[in-house]
């Protein structure tokens, strides 16, 4: 059978699913898997599923040969949709506070799906091109740091042959057919906080007799925005952002805490250590000027590695990547802020990483939008609800990355 990738993308950015809610996702990945004739497991990770095709060749040292570790991820997230699309999502799902969210593939994860499904159909239709083994993992909740976590836990490492290499790519908005990817830090690790203010609540004509958790909040939030503008070196890299405040429930109550969720990124556990003793200060020192009877609570809801693509590794696929696409295909995008858990995979077995981008935005577009000096505002970024890629050449290009890089790290033809 040949899959229908473009109907495949369509009908996954229809039906978007939350972090570990992907049974819907997981079934037409199952189905798909088992039409191409692929061993699989489900369940993995309550959600996940790992595939894998042997292919040994007959002279192979080792009985399997090389193994490649194919990683793709499939949540969605709690965005509403704004694209205007014909297929745009409508979907619904429950967070895990319990709360009716709207629910979009705002990052990609379904062209990562479609792309890595693409991409075994090659492998499996071009066994004589190649030989060893690939394990194909489709992981959930990664928007939750806790996917590729809950996979090991699971016994995802002890259960399938351990990785040579492992390999994965992410949708980004850079021109569709470029690939971004440097050697060393990719990607900033991160830590997700989430912080309770305690006050005293009370009647909201009465102020005088409450400590307000909500100005101790406000007060929190703008000083927090000076620990990178005023206490880091410029030339480093440091994020604080407070992505949720929660408080009060009426316009006359003053509430007896407020909570606030914190993302933290940083390239490196001593830049960890030094913006985490910043963001305590803060946080402790508001409070206290705020007269709070109870000092905050700090809890730590995830703490992501930085993403570190082996140099050696890195440089071969990028000479591959431009044997197959061309010079220039390649670009060096600086390291991400952004954080991502597909690390934990190679660093469980300490073997080589190497984690890519590419470009999902039409290039006349973004060509136009970098001349009028309007990328930011006109081209929309992972996690907005206007995130769209085109579907062409992007489906493509997803499939054939894969491919490339699967075959580089892979043994030669099998026969």
């Amino acid at each position: 059978m040949t899959i229908d990738l473009e109907a495949l993308y369509i009908d996954l950015h229809r039906h978007p699913e939350l972090s570990f809610q992907e049974t819907r996702t997981a079934g037409v990945i199952a189905a798909h898997l088992a039409d191409l004739g692929i061993d699989f497991e489900e369940g993995i990770g309550k959600t996940g599923i790992v595939a894998i095709i042997r292919n040994p060749s007959a002279d192979s040292e080792r009985g399997e040969g090389p193994v490649v570790w194919l990683r793709a991820d499939m949540d969605a997230l709690p965005v509403p949709e704004q694209t205007g699309l014909p297929y745009a999502s409508t979907a619904r799902g429950t967070d895990p506070a319990g709360n009716d969210v709207p629910v979009m593939h705002a990052c990609g994860h379904d062209m990562h799906v479609t792309a890595m499904l693409g991409a075994l159909e090659h492998l499996v239709n071009a066994k004589d091109e190649w030989s060893g083994t690939v394990v194909a993992v489709f992981q959930p909740a990664e928007e939750y740091g806790a996917g590729a976590q809950a996979m090991i836990a699971d016994g995802v490492m002890e259960r399938f042959p351990t990785p040579d290499i492992v390999l994965g790519q992410h949708l980004t908005p850079l021109p569709a057919g470029l690939i971004g990817v440097r050697p060393g830090t990719q990607m900033a690790a991160s830590d997700g906080l989430t912080v309770t203010l305690h006050g005293r609540g009370g009647h909201g004509s009465r102020p005088h007799s409450t400590i307000d958790p909500i100005v101790m909040a406000a007060a929190t939030v703008m000083r927090l925005q000076t620990i990178v503008s005023r206490e880091i070196d410029p030339r480093d890299v440091a994020v604080v952002t407070v992505g949720s405040i929660h408080a009060g429930l009426k316009n006359n109550i003053i509430p007896a805490e407020a909570k606030l969720e914190l993302s933290l990124r940083y390239p490196d556990d001593t830049a960890r250590t030094r913006l985490l003793a910043k963001v305590e200060r803060v946080i402790f020192a508001e409070a206290d000027a705020s007269g709070a009877e109870r000092p905050p609570t700090i809890t730590t809801d995830h703490t992501l590695p930085p993403t570190i693509n082996d140099a050696t590794a890195t440089a071969r696929l990028t000479e591959s990547f431009e044997r197959a696409f061309g010079e220039g295909s390649v670009v060096d995008p600086g390291m991400f802020t952004g954080s991502e858990d597909v690390s934990w995979f190679a660093r469980e077995t300490g073997v080589p990483l190497i984690y890519w981008f590419w470009g999902g935005v039409d290039p006349q577009t973004y060509t136009d939008a970098a001349a009028a000096g309007t990328i930011e505002r006109d081209i929309p970024t992972n996690h907005s609800p206007f995130f769209a890629p085109v579907l062409h050449p992007t489906i493509e290009r997803g499939v054939e990355n894969l491919v490339v890089a699967a075959k580089e790290f892979l043994g030669g033809a099998a026969r």
